[in-house]
C-alpha cells in the first residue's frame, strides 16, 4: 500500500494517518474542519485535501449513520479504489451501503477496538491500534481485492485483523463495549451531585469504573442509537440482576435470620459469576495470556517508578498493564502491574528481596492466587520489608 485517505480526523481517523505516515504512506486528509487538517499536518499525518488520483484506499471516520452517505460521495469523486470506515456498528452502515447508491463491492466494514476518552486530533496517537484486534466484516460484495487492502491497512497500523459477520460483531461490541458505557455514564451520573466528603473518599476503583463515562455524548448516542436494540437485550438482562441483588440487599438488613442467610447466598452467586466472567477477559487487549495484579507500595520521592521499573526489567518480566493510587499529600502510593501469571510469584519474591513492600497479589484470574478477604496470604509476602 502506497496511498490512502481519511475522511474525518477526529482521535481515530487521525490517529490511523499517524500511523500510516509513519510507515510510508501517502496520506491525504479530508474533513470539514480545516482546523483539525491542519492540525494532523503539523502532526506529521498526511497531506491536505483529496488527491490528484485515486488511492490505494480511503478509511471513512465518520459516525455509524454517516457511513453510507459518505461512502456514495467519495465514490462519486474517485477517491479511492477501496474504502472501509471505523464506526464502532457494523450492521447498520452495511444495510446502508446495499440499499444506497453506493458500491458495496469496494467497501468492508471495519473497526478497531481502540480509542479513548478525549476526543480530537490532539488526543490522536500513532500507535493506537499497536497489538488491538481491528475488526474487519466484508458483505457477500465486498471483492476479494477490497478485503486484501483492508487486511493491509490494519497491519500497517499494527493491530491484529479479525474477520466477523456484522450481525455478531453488533451483538459482541454491545457486551463488550457499548453497555458498558452506559453503564459507566449512570455510575458516574451518581456522582455528579455527591457530598463532598464521598469525593473525597473516592479511590481507584471508582475512577477506573466511570473512567468511559467521559466519552463524547453526541457521538455516544449515535453509537448507541445504531445499535440500540442489541444494547437494550443486554441491560434488560442487566436490570433483571440488579433487580435480584437489590432484592438479596435489602434481605440482610431483616431481623429474619433465614431470610439474610437467603440473601446472603445470592449476593455471593453474583459475586462469584463475577469472577467467573471476569475470569474470561485477556490479561490486555489482543492477547491470550492471563495475568496476576502485583500491587507494590512506592515512596512519594523522585525516580521510584523508574527504580521499580528497573527492578521489574531486571528480572526479564513484562508489565502487561498498571495503576497508580496515590492521595495528594501522602508519602506513598500504590502501583498495581499485571504481569503473566507464571512469572507473579517469582517477581514477588525478587522485589520483596530487594526491600519492596509487596501486597498480596489479586487474582486476574481465579486459580492461582487465593482470596486475600479470607486471609489465606502467602507467607512470604505476609512480611514484606518496606522500602
Amino acid at each position: 500500500m502506497r496511498t490512502a485517505a481519511v475522511v474525518g480526523v477526529g482521535l481515530i481517523g487521525a490517529s490511523v494517518a499517524l500511523a500510516l505516515s509513519r510507515r510510508g504512506v501517502a496520506v491525504y486528509l479530508l474533513d470539514l474542519d480545516q482546523d483539525a487538517v491542519r492540525t494532523v499536518v503539523a502532526l506529521g499525518g498526511g497531506i491536505a485535501g483529496p488527491p490528484d488520483r485515486s488511492v490505494d484506499i480511503a478509511v471513512l471516520a465518520v459516525p455509524p449513520s454517516s457511513v453510507g452517505r459518505v461512502l456514495a460521495e467519495q465514490q462519486a469523486r474517485g477517491l479511492a479504489e477501496s474504502y472501509t470506515d471505523v464506526a464502532s456498528v457494523k450492521r447498520e452502515p452495511e444495510q446502508a451501503v446495499a440499499d444506497g447508491s453506493a458500491d458495496p463491492a469496494s467497501y468492508v466494514g471495519g473497526h478497531p477496538m481502540a480509542g479513548g476518552e478525549r476526543s480530537g486530533p490532539l488526543a490522536a496517537c500513532g500507535n493506537l491500534f499497536e497489538g488491538r484486534t481491528w475488526v474487519l466484516t466484508p458483505s457477500e460484495a465486498t471483492s476479494r481485492e477490497t478485503l486484501n487492502r483492508a487486511l493491509a491497512l490494519v497491519a500497517l497500523c499494527g493491530a491484529v485483523p479479525v474477520v466477523m459477520e456484522s450481525a455478531a460483531h453488533d451483538r459482541a461490541v454491545a457486551l463488550v463495549s457499548h453497555a458498558p458505557h452506559v453503564l459507566a455514564a449512570l455510575m458516574a451520573a451518581r456522582l455528579q451531585h455527591a457530598p463532598e466528603e464521598a469525593s473525597r473518599l473516592a479511590g481507584q476503583g471508582v475512577r477506573d469504573m466511570t473512567r468511559i463515562a467521559g466519552g463524547d455524548p453526541g457521538l455516544w448516542g449515535d453509537i448507541l442509537e445504531a445499535n440500540a436494540a442489541a444494547v437494550a437485550d443486554v441491560l434488560g438482562e442487566f436490570a433483571r440482576d440488579l433487580a435480584g441483588t437489590v432484592r438479596a440487599l435489602r434481605s440482610l438488613a431483616v431481623a429474619d435470620a433465614s431470610r439474610r442467610a437467603e440473601g446472603m447466598t445470592r449476593v455471593i452467586d453474583l459475586l462469584g459469576r463475577g469472577n467467573a466472567g471476569r475470569s474470561r477477559l485477556p490479561v490486555k487487549p489482543g492477547s491470550a495470556s492471563r495475568g496476576a495484579v502485583l500491587p507494590v507500595v512506592i515512596g512519594d520521592r523522585p525516580g521510584e517508578l523508574a527504580r521499580l521499573f528497573a527492578a521489574v526489567d531486571e528480572a526479564g518480566v513484562n508489565i502487561e498493564d498498571i495503576s497508580i493510587d496515590h492521595a495528594a499529600g501522602k508519602p506513598s502510593g500504590l502501583v498495581e502491574m499485571v504481569v503473566a501469571a507464571d512469572r507473579a510469584e517469582a517477581l514477588a519474591d525478587r522485589l520483596i528481596a530487594a526491600n519492596w513492600t509487596v501486597q498480596q497479589p489479586h487474582p486476574v484470574y481465579p486459580g492461582r492466587w487465593t482470596d486475600p478477604d479470607r486471609g489465606e496470604l502467602r507467607p512470604s509476602l505476609s512480611s514484606a520489608a518496606s522500602g
